[in-house]
Protein backbone atom coordinates (compact mmCIF):
# COMPACT_ATOMS: atom_id res chain seq x y z
CA UNK A 1 0.00 0.00 0.00
CA UNK A 2 1.49 3.35 -1.06
CA UNK A 3 1.82 6.32 1.31
CA UNK A 4 -0.57 8.33 -0.86
CA UNK A 5 -3.27 5.64 -0.74
CA UNK A 6 -3.08 5.23 3.02
CA UNK A 7 -3.13 9.01 3.51
CA UNK A 8 -6.34 9.39 1.51
CA UNK A 9 -7.98 6.48 3.32
CA UNK A 10 -7.23 7.82 6.81
CA UNK A 11 -8.27 11.36 5.86
CA UNK A 12 -11.60 10.11 4.53
CA UNK A 13 -12.25 8.05 7.66
CA UNK A 14 -11.48 10.92 10.00
CA UNK A 15 -14.15 12.96 8.30
CA UNK A 16 -16.69 10.11 8.26
CA UNK A 17 -16.11 9.43 11.94
CA UNK A 18 -17.35 12.94 12.66
CA UNK A 19 -20.33 13.03 10.28
CA UNK A 20 -23.43 12.96 12.45
CA UNK A 21 -26.44 12.88 10.13
CA UNK A 22 -29.40 15.05 9.23
CA UNK A 23 -32.12 14.98 11.89
CA UNK A 24 -34.40 17.82 12.95
CA UNK A 25 -33.83 18.70 16.60
CA UNK A 26 -34.51 21.61 18.91
CA UNK A 27 -31.70 20.75 21.31
CA UNK A 28 -28.03 21.27 20.32
CA UNK A 29 -26.39 18.04 19.17
CA UNK A 30 -23.09 18.50 21.00
CA UNK A 31 -21.29 20.45 23.69
CA UNK A 32 -17.72 21.16 24.74
CA UNK A 33 -16.28 18.10 26.46
CA UNK A 34 -17.65 15.57 23.95
CA UNK A 35 -15.17 12.71 23.39
CA UNK A 36 -15.51 9.78 21.00
CA UNK A 37 -13.23 6.79 20.47
CA UNK A 38 -13.23 4.34 17.55
CA UNK A 39 -11.52 1.03 16.95
CA UNK A 40 -10.49 0.55 13.31
CA UNK A 41 -10.04 -2.92 11.83
CA UNK A 42 -8.15 -3.55 8.59
CA UNK A 43 -9.08 -7.06 7.54
CA UNK A 44 -8.53 -9.29 10.59
CA UNK A 45 -6.14 -6.81 12.22
CA UNK A 46 -7.10 -4.33 14.92
CA UNK A 47 -5.22 -1.71 12.93
CA UNK A 48 -5.68 1.53 14.85
CA UNK A 49 -7.68 3.76 17.15
CA UNK A 50 -9.11 7.20 16.43
CA UNK A 51 -10.43 9.80 18.88
CA UNK A 52 -12.36 13.05 18.53
CA UNK A 53 -12.36 15.63 21.32
CA UNK A 54 -14.37 18.86 21.30
CA UNK A 55 -13.60 21.80 23.58
CA UNK A 56 -13.99 25.57 23.86
CA UNK A 57 -10.97 27.65 22.89
CA UNK A 58 -9.92 31.16 21.89
CA UNK A 59 -8.70 32.17 18.43
CA UNK A 60 -7.77 35.79 17.69
CA UNK A 61 -9.71 36.86 20.81
CA UNK A 62 -12.82 35.04 19.57
CA UNK A 63 -14.41 32.21 21.57
CA UNK A 64 -14.67 29.18 19.27
CA UNK A 65 -15.09 25.43 19.27
CA UNK A 66 -11.87 23.47 18.84
CA UNK A 67 -12.05 19.83 17.75
CA UNK A 68 -9.02 17.55 17.73
CA UNK A 69 -8.99 14.27 15.81
CA UNK A 70 -6.18 11.78 16.34
CA UNK A 71 -5.57 8.43 14.67
CA UNK A 72 -2.66 6.01 15.02
CA UNK A 73 -1.85 2.40 14.30
CA UNK A 74 -1.33 0.07 17.24
CA UNK A 75 0.12 -3.33 18.03
CA UNK A 76 0.92 -5.74 15.19
CA UNK A 77 -0.23 -3.35 12.45
CA UNK A 78 2.22 -0.63 13.52
CA UNK A 79 5.14 -2.97 12.84
CA UNK A 80 4.33 -2.95 9.14
CA UNK A 81 3.01 0.57 8.69
CA UNK A 82 3.18 3.22 11.39
CA UNK A 83 0.53 5.95 11.26
CA UNK A 84 0.24 8.97 13.56
CA UNK A 85 -2.22 11.61 12.33
CA UNK A 86 -3.59 14.72 14.00
CA UNK A 87 -6.35 16.92 12.53
CA UNK A 88 -7.64 20.08 14.23
CA UNK A 89 -10.39 22.58 13.43
CA UNK A 90 -11.40 25.89 15.00
CA UNK A 91 -14.95 26.90 14.05
CA UNK A 92 -17.61 29.44 14.94
CA UNK A 93 -19.93 28.51 17.81
CA UNK A 94 -23.00 29.96 16.08
CA UNK A 95 -22.56 29.67 12.31
CA UNK A 96 -20.26 26.65 12.30
CA UNK A 97 -17.94 28.33 9.76
CA UNK A 98 -14.31 27.17 9.99
CA UNK A 99 -11.58 29.66 10.87
CA UNK A 100 -8.51 27.46 11.08
CA UNK A 101 -7.62 23.89 10.09
CA UNK A 102 -4.45 21.96 10.96
CA UNK A 103 -3.20 18.68 9.56
CA UNK A 104 -0.08 16.91 10.87
CA UNK A 105 0.46 13.55 9.17
CA UNK A 106 2.99 10.75 9.56
CA UNK A 107 2.30 7.59 7.57
CA UNK A 108 5.07 5.09 7.02
CA UNK A 109 7.65 7.82 6.47
CA UNK A 110 5.29 10.09 4.52
CA UNK A 111 4.77 13.42 6.29
CA UNK A 112 2.51 16.39 5.75
CA UNK A 113 2.19 19.54 7.84
CA UNK A 114 -0.34 22.13 6.66
CA UNK A 115 -2.41 24.94 8.13
CA UNK A 116 -5.42 26.62 6.51
CA UNK A 117 -6.79 30.02 7.55
CA UNK A 118 -10.25 30.90 6.23
CA UNK A 119 -11.07 34.54 5.44
CA UNK A 120 -14.84 34.54 4.94
CA UNK A 121 -14.98 38.28 4.22
CA UNK A 122 -12.69 37.87 1.21
CA UNK A 123 -13.86 34.35 0.22
CA UNK A 124 -10.34 33.00 0.28
CA UNK A 125 -8.37 30.46 2.29
CA UNK A 126 -4.64 30.82 2.92
CA UNK A 127 -2.94 27.43 2.91
CA UNK A 128 0.51 27.12 4.48
CA UNK A 129 2.57 24.07 3.54
CA UNK A 130 5.05 24.09 6.42
CA UNK A 131 7.02 21.08 5.20
CA UNK A 132 7.77 22.62 1.80
CA UNK A 133 7.70 26.23 3.05
CA UNK A 134 5.03 27.31 0.59
CA UNK A 135 1.92 29.49 0.88
CA UNK A 136 -0.93 30.04 -1.57
CA UNK A 137 -4.53 31.26 -1.64
CA UNK A 138 -7.51 29.11 -2.60
CA UNK A 139 -10.83 30.73 -3.62
CA UNK A 140 -13.72 29.49 -1.46
CA UNK A 141 -17.45 30.17 -1.10
CA UNK A 142 -19.32 31.10 2.08
CA UNK A 143 -20.59 27.52 2.52
CA UNK A 144 -17.20 25.78 2.52
CA UNK A 145 -16.24 23.56 5.44
CA UNK A 146 -13.07 21.77 6.46
CA UNK A 147 -12.67 18.07 7.18
CA UNK A 148 -13.83 18.31 10.81
CA UNK A 149 -15.99 21.44 11.03
CA UNK A 150 -18.34 20.01 8.39
CA UNK A 151 -19.83 17.35 10.63
CA UNK A 152 -20.54 19.64 13.58
CA UNK A 153 -22.10 22.22 11.29
CA UNK A 154 -24.38 19.57 9.75
CA UNK A 155 -25.50 18.25 13.12
CA UNK A 156 -27.10 21.56 14.06
CA UNK A 157 -28.15 22.81 10.62
CA UNK A 158 -29.93 20.19 8.53
CA UNK A 159 -33.36 18.70 9.13
CA UNK A 160 -33.78 15.00 8.52
CA UNK A 161 -37.41 15.65 7.63
CA UNK A 162 -36.22 17.53 4.54
CA UNK A 163 -34.82 14.28 3.12
CA UNK A 164 -36.33 11.02 1.92
CA UNK A 165 -34.80 7.63 1.35
CA UNK A 166 -32.53 7.88 -1.68
CA UNK A 167 -31.99 11.65 -1.22
CA UNK A 168 -28.40 12.84 -1.77
CA UNK A 169 -26.67 15.72 0.00
CA UNK A 170 -23.70 17.57 -1.50
CA UNK A 171 -21.30 19.98 0.17
CA UNK A 172 -17.95 21.64 -0.54
CA UNK A 173 -14.95 20.84 1.64
CA UNK A 174 -11.36 22.06 1.79
CA UNK A 175 -8.86 20.11 3.87
CA UNK A 176 -5.80 19.71 1.66
CA UNK A 177 -3.77 21.34 -1.09
CA UNK A 178 -5.86 19.43 -3.66
CA UNK A 179 -8.42 22.24 -3.46
CA UNK A 180 -12.20 22.15 -3.04
CA UNK A 181 -13.73 18.66 -2.87
CA UNK A 182 -17.45 18.05 -3.37
CA UNK A 183 -18.68 15.48 -0.87
CA UNK A 184 -21.88 13.52 -1.64
CA UNK A 185 -23.94 11.46 0.80
CA UNK A 186 -27.10 9.40 0.15
CA UNK A 187 -29.62 8.47 2.87
CA UNK A 188 -30.52 4.75 2.77
CA UNK A 189 -32.97 4.37 5.67
CA UNK A 190 -32.87 2.97 9.21
CA UNK A 191 -31.19 -0.13 10.63
CA UNK A 192 -30.60 -1.61 14.09
CA UNK A 193 -26.99 -2.53 14.85
CA UNK A 194 -25.58 -4.74 17.59
CA UNK A 195 -22.74 -2.90 19.32
CA UNK A 196 -20.61 -3.39 22.44
CA UNK A 197 -23.08 -1.07 24.20
CA UNK A 198 -26.20 -2.97 23.08
CA UNK A 199 -28.62 -2.56 20.17
CA UNK A 200 -28.64 0.91 18.59
CA UNK A 201 -31.11 2.21 16.01
CA UNK A 202 -29.11 3.95 13.30
CA UNK A 203 -29.58 6.06 10.20
CA UNK A 204 -27.74 4.47 7.29
CA UNK A 205 -25.87 6.50 4.67
CA UNK A 206 -23.88 5.89 1.51
CA UNK A 207 -20.97 8.33 1.06
CA UNK A 208 -19.85 8.50 -2.57
CA UNK A 209 -16.09 8.21 -3.03
CA UNK A 210 -13.70 8.12 -5.94
CA UNK A 211 -13.10 4.54 -7.06
CA UNK A 212 -9.67 3.36 -8.11
CA UNK A 213 -6.52 3.48 -6.04
CA UNK A 214 -8.14 3.45 -2.59
CA UNK A 215 -11.76 2.36 -2.81
CA UNK A 216 -13.03 -0.59 -4.81
CA UNK A 217 -16.12 1.20 -6.16
CA UNK A 218 -17.79 4.61 -5.96
CA UNK A 219 -20.30 3.13 -3.48
CA UNK A 220 -17.77 1.23 -1.37
CA UNK A 221 -18.51 3.07 1.88
CA UNK A 222 -21.42 2.63 4.29
CA UNK A 223 -21.99 4.80 7.38
CA UNK A 224 -24.34 4.31 10.35
CA UNK A 225 -25.10 7.12 12.84
CA UNK A 226 -27.19 6.90 16.01
CA UNK A 227 -30.83 7.88 15.52
CA UNK A 228 -30.97 10.20 18.52
CA UNK A 229 -30.22 13.85 19.23
CA UNK A 230 -26.45 13.27 19.31
CA UNK A 231 -26.07 11.71 15.85
CA UNK A 232 -22.76 10.06 16.64
CA UNK A 233 -21.26 7.61 14.13
CA UNK A 234 -21.62 4.05 15.30
CA UNK A 235 -20.02 2.12 12.44
CA UNK A 236 -18.28 2.63 9.09
CA UNK A 237 -17.47 -0.11 6.58
CA UNK A 238 -15.55 0.12 3.33
CA UNK A 239 -14.40 -2.17 0.54
CA UNK A 240 -10.95 -1.01 -0.51
CA UNK A 241 -9.00 -1.70 -3.67
CA UNK A 242 -7.08 -4.16 -1.48
CA UNK A 243 -8.95 -5.63 1.51
CA UNK A 244 -11.64 -4.01 3.67
CA UNK A 245 -11.80 -1.72 6.68
CA UNK A 246 -14.32 -1.19 9.50
CA UNK A 247 -14.53 1.35 12.32
CA UNK A 248 -16.72 0.78 15.40
CA UNK A 249 -17.60 3.11 18.25
CA UNK A 250 -15.48 1.92 21.18
CA UNK A 251 -16.04 4.62 23.81
CA UNK A 252 -17.74 7.95 24.47
CA UNK A 253 -18.02 10.66 27.11
CA UNK A 254 -19.55 14.10 27.56
CA UNK A 255 -22.46 13.69 25.14
CA UNK A 256 -24.96 16.55 25.05
CA UNK A 257 -27.96 14.22 24.91
CA UNK A 258 -28.80 10.69 25.98
CA UNK A 259 -27.30 7.92 23.85
CA UNK A 260 -30.28 5.67 23.11
CA UNK A 261 -29.72 1.94 23.63
CA UNK A 262 -32.52 -0.51 22.78
CA UNK A 263 -33.16 -2.82 25.71
CA UNK A 264 -34.10 -6.45 24.91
Amino acid sequence: MSHFVFMKKIATFLFLLTFMGLTAQKKPAFKAGEWLKYRIHYGILNASYATLQLKTDSLDSLSVYHVIGRGRTTGFASIFFKVDNTFESYFDKTSGKPYKFIRDTYEGGYTKDIEIRFDHDEDVALLKDKKNKKEFNIPVNDQVQDLLSASYHLRNTYSFEDFVEGETLTMDMLFDDDGIYQFKLKYLGKEILRTKFGKVECLKFRPYVQSGRVFKEEESLTLWVSNDLNKIPVRIKADLAVGSIKADLDGYNGLRNQFKIIMD
